[in-house]
């Protein structure tokens, strides 16, 4: 499985969570589990918030744990709002074009999991992305596939809702064809003030994800954490996996489950949808 992150908050160097913590990011990216048979040495992509409007990216198909490059903009990007993932590709190639996160204007999209059956349900997909959408795919894979008919389907103007769209046009089109259980995904969405984010599948296997708890509250719990200090204090990150084994520092968000991250984030049922 991939693995992906994001951050909102007062701006911060993305090493601290992506190379600092004991199961930060990269670490995840190589860690064997039973529930990762392989390392997630498919490629590399880092988006981020700075300056402009429209996030920077960068994308390497190098594993994450021996790219010197992400290491070093790790450490010199200064951004309120990133998202960064490691991959683990599911049938489609290693390539630049298909890493993680995909851009569209203000947006960034980065998704965990997988369309069952792509390989047959993808002419019937591609069909329905907007024409103007189209020539921003630039891989191969299901996700930039999703994401662009998230777009479609009204991600613009109703963030939650289109990803609610796209995940009902991806069962129905599934279901045309035979498939029993056609979506897995986490996903993670951006657009450069709000951070996005929804769990579901269709069937009852769900892939996980965690939203860090305030971090005053996790100063009270361990005050004794001086890592703690530096991150900011309306810091939240969302991610597929935590970053350490402290209890109460993060929380899981249940299955069927989308995430609205802003000063006070909020959750509410995700529910999939057919396009109007």
């Amino acid at each position: 499985m991939c693995r992906w992150m994001g951050y909102r908050g007062e701006p911060i160097v993305p090493r601290v969570l992506l190379y600092e913590p004991e199961r930060s990011l990269i670490a995840q990216s190589v860690r064997h589990g039973p529930d990762l048979l392989e390392p997630n040495g498919d490629g590399t992509g880092l988006g981020w918030y700075s300056r402009r409007r429209t996030p920077a990216i960068f994308h390497s198909d190098s594993p994450a744990w021996g790219d010197e490059n992400f290491r070093e903009l790790a450490d010199e990007i200064y951004s309120p709002m990133f998202l960064a993932h490691v991959r683990a590709g599911t049938g489609t190639p290693v390539q630049k074009t298909n890493c993680h996160p995909f851009r569209y204007q203000k947006w960034l999209f980065v998704h965990n999991g997988y369309i069952d059956s792509f390989d047959s349900l993808r002419r019937d997909l591609l069909m329905a992305v907007r024409p103007d959408l189209f020539a921003n795919i630039k891989g191969s894979t299901d996700s930039e596939v999703m994401f662009h008919l998230a777009l479609t389907f009204g991600l613009e103007e109703d963030p939650i809702g289109g990803l609610e769209r796209m995940a009902g046009f991806v069962e129905s089109a599934g279901a045309a064809a035979g498939i029993a259980e056609p979506l897995q995904m986490t996903v993670g969405l951006a657009d450069g003030e709000t951070l996005f984010a929804a769990r579901y599948a269709s069937g009852p296997v769900v892939n996980t994800l965690y939203m860090s708890e305030s971090v005053d509250a996790i100063r009270m719990l361990y005050p004794e954490h001086e890592r703690l200090r530096r991150i900011p204090a309306d810091a939240r990150a969302v991610l597929s996996e935590p970053l350490s084994e402290l209890p109460g520092v993060w929380r899981e968000i249940p299955p069927s489950t989308a995430l609205v991250v802003t000063e006070t984030p909020h959750q509410r049922p995700f529910r999939p949808q057919q396009p109007g």
